[in-house]
Formats: C-alpha cells, sequence, structure tokens
C-alpha cells in the first residue's frame, strides 16, 4: 500500500514537471498552425456591386459599338457614369472601404471611360480614316490610362475643389455625347470624321492636362439653399428630359472648356504652372482626392 502511494506522489510530481513543457509545445504549435493557415480576408458586396454594374455598362457599350448600335452604347456609358459617381459614396456611407474597392473601380473605369469610348467612336466614325483614326482613339486610351495613374499616384496632393485635368468620366460624355447627338439627328459618322477626330485628341489631352476643373466637392447639400436654386435644379431636370443627347452634350461640352478658360486665367496672374505634366500643378494646392472617388474603398 506503501508502495503504491509513493508511486502516485511520483507519477504526480512528474505531470506537474512536464505540463509547462507541454502548454509550451501546444502554444508553439497553435501559432505555427495560424501562421500556415492564414486568415482569410472577404470583400464588401454592396459597393462593389456598384462598381461591378458599372463595369457591366461599360462592357455593353463595347458590344453595342461593335454592333454598330450607338444610341444603346452611348446611353450604357452615361450610365456607367452615374454609377461610378455613387459606388465610392456608398462605400463611405457604409464604412466599407477597402483597398481592394478603389483598385477595382480603377479598373472599371479603364474599361467604361477608357475602352468603351475610343472604340465606339473609332467604329462610328474613326474607323474610315486608316492610321489616324486608330492613332486618335489610342490617344483617348492612353490618356485615360495614364490620368487614372496620375491620380493613384496623387491621392493627397491635389486639391480636393478641383480635377488635375479633364476627369475621364467627363472625357467619355464629350466622345460618347457627340456621337449619340449626332446620330440622334440622323448624321451618318463618315461625314464627321474630322469633328469626331478633333474631339476624341482634345478629350484624351484634356484628360493628361494640368487644367483645373472645378470638382463640386465642397458644396454642402446639408446647407439651407435659397429657393431659385431649388427651381434651377428642376428646370435643369426638365431640359434633359425633354432633349438627353443634346442637353448632356452641350453640359458636358462647357464643363471640358471650363478647366482651360481658369488655367488661362490663372496663367495670365502668373500663377498656373505647365499645362502638360506628370506632376500636380502647383497652383491646385493640397488637398483630397480626385474625380473618380476611386480612394472611397
Amino acid at each position: 500500500m506503501a508502495i503504491r502511494k509513493n508511486k502516485l506522489r511520483i507519477g504526480g510530481r512528474n505531470a506537474r514537471r512536464s505540463a509547462p513543457g507541454a502548454a509550451h509545445a501546444d502554444v508553439h504549435a497553435a501559432s505555427v498552425e495560424a501562421v500556415e493557415r492564414p486568415r482569410r480576408r472577404g470583400i464588401y458586396l454592396l459597393p462593389n456591386l456598384f462598381t461591378t454594374a458599372a463595369l457591366f455598362c461599360g462592357f455593353y457599350a463595347i458590344v453595342q459599338g461593335m454592333n454598330r448600335n450607338f444610341d444603346h452604347a452611348a446611353v450604357a456609358i452615361f450610365v456607367a457614369m452615374v454609377l461610378d459617381s455613387m459606388d465610392g459614396r456608398v462605400a463611405r456611407w457604409t464604412n466599407t472601404q477597402s483597398a481592394f474597392g478603389a483598385e477595382y473601380d480603377s479598373l472599371s473605369d479603364m474599361v467604361s471611360f477608357g475602352a468603351a469610348p475610343a472604340l465606339v467612336a473609332y467604329e462610328w466614325a474613326l474607323k474610315g480614316m486608316g492610321k489616324l483614326g486608330w492613332i486618335a482613339a489610342f490617344i483617348y486610351v492612353a490618356g485615360a490610362a495614364l490620368r487614372l495613374a496620375r491620380f493613384n499616384t496623387n491621392i493627397g496632393i491635389v486639391d480636393k475643389r478641383f480635377f488635375q485635368g479633364l476627369p475621364s468620366p467627363a472625357a467619355a460624355a464629350l466622345v460618347a455625347g457627340f456621337v449619340w447627338v449626332m446620330n440622334d439627328y440622323g448624321i451618318d459618322g463618315d461625314s464627321l470624321r474630322w469633328p469626331a477626330w478633333v474631339i476624341t485628341i482634345y478629350a484624351g489631352l484634356s484628360m493628361v492636362s494640368n487644367a483645373p476643373f472645378y470638382s463640386f466637392k465642397d458644396v454642402n447639400f446639408k446647407k439651407s439653399v435659397p429657393f431659385i436654386a431649388v427651381f434651377a435644379v428642376a428646370l435643369g431636370f426638365g431640359l434633359v428630359a425633354y432633349e438627353p443627347p443634346t442637353v448632356l452634350f452641350g453640359m458636358f461640352c462647357l464643363y471640358g472648356l471650363s478647366g482651360f478658360v481658369l488655367f488661362f486665367k490663372r496663367l495670365a496672374s502668373g500663377r498656373a504652372g505647365p499645362l502638360i505634366s506628370t506632376q500636380p500643378d502647383t497652383d491646385i494646392g493640397p488637398g483630397a482626392k480626385d474625380a473618380e472617388d476611386a480612394s472611397g474603398r
């Protein structure tokens, strides 16, 4: 009986001595398992649904352009503009920003506002110009790509009140809007090759310029406004509903010229930098973010 008690005591001492080592081994094994099995990261669904819808509209515009349904192609590009303006805002409202969403938004913009408008313009009017036609389309696509790349590297540098260069959605609206208006009036693209060529080149170069285009980001929608402002908004909706192609194209033509008017105004006062540059215009000043809302996620 005494022998059994001694054995039990010895066994208990050995178990207590080995317990810290076993616990350390268990912790080490758990840490190794955690390293070997990385944590799975998901993506936010809601804002990326808007980005995916914008991407679909851009792809749909390409398909319709190849099928020579230019009205449908132009409308799809304008719908993509609306969706693109919403995805970043939805992400901020719902606190679902992510680096994945920002990169996905840039790729979507390249399709919807880079490749799609260039292909639609090429199929509508530029195709019959030979090398000059596809070179103009390429300049537009390259301008859109360079603008997105510059935006991604200049986040937090340019002033949020102004876009550095023409935003790619506005450039797409110039090209697609011109096709939409002329097609709506029954004018064939073959008779407007040179105007289409000039607008495509202008939109492409404007995107990589340093001309400051007003962003409307400092407009406070929570602030009270005069009664006439509400009436002006209602009037604008009425005009767009009455003649969508003409009114929308006219609006974006004015916007596409406004940046250069402001640039030359600053140039006259000696406060403007170079018109074409890969660096931000120093007169634009430090600030927040760019047009496409890509950094919103």
